[in-house]
């Protein structure tokens, strides 16, 4: 209710005109005054995704830590304007920019593929927050074994949800392989962390604060490509760039894949680098000698500042909206989308997060 629905019509040029716009005996066709007009492209996002700075803008959206804050109400008025939006169907009175809004908050709690509601902590908005917390006590909780071990663990677990919330494609992933590749990533987290932290003993201390930075980059290295492994058998959906689907690729999953591991790489060098000088040097401040108990909320705050930042320009890395030449593809899928498709030499393909 209080939903109109508007169908759609292409005009000239290709412009998309709606049929309560249609007058006169002629065939003439004038937008409607003050309506929302229906072809703005919502499947994209607002900025230019060819540029760095666009997809910062966009990611900035996406990776917006308010969003976790948002109510399942919220979310689900977004869906339904988003999706009403597609069939040409507009709520009275919806602006250009309300839209918008409703299409990040969507796009913020909803996974692009299939659709389905993602599980709260493995929203990209909620990679701040999670982030700084585990990040913060990792760089301050690394001098026993014990406190490695845990804050590892508690990070590769968080890892895990992230990267089966995000993962690229509509093909589901097992028990076992979720299982799998979490005890890979575990182990070969804890493995550096131990092994680098006996190697620093005799080495300065500034050295052992950053154990915490080599274990998590190796354990992105192995925790990812588990986490995906189907999409590395089975291939991810890929389209042409009017979205319409030419087949699943493994090669454009490995393409993805390296992009979302060097994104997550990255992500971690700042929060994971500049705190560690910092508090190397704070300690030996009087005032933090005299007050040591603010050691995790400086070190977690630091974090969260060069998280807030390093998320969304890490993720602008690379287009979300990843590309491949059709000749870089495997030979079946090369034949099929000649057939299918002759004119299309570029294949597109959601490369996940």
């Amino acid at each position: 209710m209080g939903y109109q629905t508007r169908p759609v019509f292409q005009g000239q040029g290709g412009d998309i005109l709606t049929g309560s716009c249609i007058a006169g005996h002629s065939g003439a066709v004038e937008r409607m005054s003050g309506d929302l007009p229906l072809n703005i492209n919502i499947k994209e996002p607002r900025w230019d995704q060819s540029t760095f700075m666009g997809r910062a803008q966009h990611f900035f959206m996406v990776t917006d830590p308010r969003n976790v804050l948002l109510s399942s109400e919220v979310l689900d008025d977004a869906k339904v304007i988003v999706e009403d939006y597609r069939k040409g169907v507009v709520k009275p009175g919806l602006t250009e920019d309300q839209l918008w809004r409703a299409k990040y908050i969507y796009d913020s709690a909803f996974h692009p593929d299939t659709g389905e509601k993602m599980l709260l902590i493995g929203r990209m908005s909620a990679q701040v927050p999670m982030n700084m917390t585990i990040t913060g006590c990792m760089l301050t909780f690394y001098r026993t074994t014990p406190a490695v071990v845990f804050w590892q663990w508690v990070n590769q677990s968080f890892n895990a949800v992230v990267n089966y919330t995000n993962r690229s494609g509509d093909a589901p992933i097992t028990v076992n392989q979720l299982g799998a590749a979490y005890v890979s990533a575990t182990t070969g987290a804890v493995v550096t962390a131990l092994g680098l932290k006996s190697l620093t003993k005799r080495l300065p201390a500034i050295i052992g604060r950053f154990v915490p930075f080599a274990a998590v980059a190796a354990a992105n290295c192995i925790n990812i490509p588990f986490m995906r492994q189907r999409e590395l058998k089975y291939g991810i959906p890929v389209t042409d760039e009017e979205g319409n689907r030419l087949g699943e690729s493994a090669n454009a999953a490995q393409q993805a894949i390296a992009q979302v591991v060097v994104s997550r790489i990255g992500m971690a060098v700042p929060a994971m680098a500049i705190p560690p000088v910092i508090m190397n040097a704070l300690e030996k401040k009087a005032f933090m000698k005299r007050f040591p108990v603010l050691n995790a909320p400086v070190q977690v705050g630091l974090v969260g500042l060069c998280l807030v930042f390093a998320t969304p320009l890490c993720c602008a890395l690379f287009p979300q909206k990843s590309s491949m030449k059709v000749s870089s593809l495997e030979l079946e899928l090369q034949e099929s989308i000649r057939q299918s498709s002759p004119h299309t030499t570029t294949v597109y393909f959601n490369k996940g997060l």
